[in-house]
């Protein structure tokens, strides 16, 4: 992630994993989430956090998610069916239940699959928000599969030439393993920048970079600015900025996501809905089984090949390393799991608030 959203050291306190994972796990369950279906939301947000991507952590996640419940908006006990099925793919009607709860199941199911004909694909609709999307191709990845997951909602982002918004930030990832080399991890929004980014930029009071919003009219800003007193949502720009940068590509992948999201889920894109988003989130998971097309082996020797020499390549002017897709979250996690998590005073201080208000542990600071 940019050091511009990064925490400063001062502004910030560390726990421990330990206690971020059973203090989230009990948050879940005060709003009436299994303690089995808590786990795995605790899971998935402290490993989020762990490796570094604040944006999708509990620094702004969770009390999205204690929103969306308190509110009704998801279910904290969903009935997810299988609504079509072949050998190789599946439909699930997450019946609102939360992304990043359902999401390692959708996951395994493509994964088995995959085991059994060489790919699996399982799309899902009217679910909730996924999180970080590189968790689940990284849980596919763990098991020597090429994982991909995307996810498409709401309408906050401006195609090429648009003044009005049509697309959500429709993250895209892809992970695969090597075998001495931290996994490669693609895994980034199709906008110029993942919404929460607007938050964590408040937050630390940093300033949007050009090219990232556009103003009323559409056109592009193209000097740094504050974050919107009003808000980012409906403003921000797609992948590229400009045309002469290339936002066609990434208006491009957005549309990607939509067809690969909603449309195979038998869902609609979030531009039908906008004013009570009625179809909720659309997901798609896929799970490439190494050995059905080489030696898991030689995959995974080749990766690291790869990877290597994309880290050991001779940086530019100004620069220290070069860095590849899932290396710098690798590092972060280790450095995390040994020193503990950083979590911003402004988050600190919602915790110490909501653990008091539900009445659960306290967070453990180092």
């Amino acid at each position: 992630m940019l050091e511009r959203f990064k925490p400063k050291p001062e502004d910030s306190e560390r726990v421990t994993v330990e206690s971020l994972h059973e203090v989230v796990c009990a948050i879940f369950e005060k709003m009436g989430v299994s303690r089995t279906d808590s786990e795995e939301a605790a899971n998935v947000l402290t490993m989020t956090d762990l490796r570094g991507v604040e944006t999708h952590g509990v620094s702004n996640m969770l009390r999205a998610y204690v929103d969306q419940y308190t509110s009704g908006q998801v279910n904290p006990n969903p009935n997810w069916v299988i609504e079509r099925e072949t050998p190789g793919t599946a439909v699930i009607n997450a019946d609102r239940g939360l992304g990043i709860i359902l999401g390692r199941r959708a996951m395994d199911i493509a994964i088995e699959k995959a085991k059994t004909v060489g790919v699996g694909i399982v799309t899902m609709n009217n679910g909730g928000h996924l999180g970080a999307v590189g968790h689940f191709s990284m849980h596919a990845a763990k098991n020597d599969m090429v994982g991909m997951c995307a996810t498409a909602a709401g309408t906050g982002v401006l195609p090429t030439f648009a003044s009005e918004p049509r697309f959500g930030t429709n993250p895209i990832s892809m992970a695969a393993p090597g075998k001495n080399e931290a996994p490669m991890l693609f895994d980034a929004a199709t906008s110029q920048i993942a919404g929460n980014k607007f938050s964590l930029a408040k937050r630390v009071g940093s300033d949007l970079l050009p090219g990232w919003i556009a103003d009323k009219e559409g056109t592009p800003i193209l000097e740094e600015t504050p974050v919107p007193e009003d808000g980012w949502y409906g403003s921000l720009l797609p992948v590229g900025g400009t045309r002469e940068n290339g936002s066609h590509k990434g208006y491009g992948f957005m549309l990607m996501v939509e067809v690969l999201g909603a449309f195979l889920s038998g869902s609609v894109p979030g531009m039908f809905d906008t004013e009570r988003f009625e179809s909720g989130y659309k997901h798609y998971f896929a799970a490439y089984n190494i050995a059905a097309f080489t030696d898991v082996d030689q995959f995974k020797e080749k990766m690291d090949r790869m990877l290597k020499m994309l880290r050991e390549t001779k940086p530019a002017a100004g620069h220290d390393r070069v860095l590849y897709p899932g290396l710098a979250e690798s590092e972060d996690e280790e450095d995390r799991r040994a020193n503990g998590v950083p979590l911003h005073k402004e988050v600190m201080e919602w915790f110490d608030n909501m653990t008091g208000e539900l009445g659960v542990p306290a967070l453990e600071v180092l």
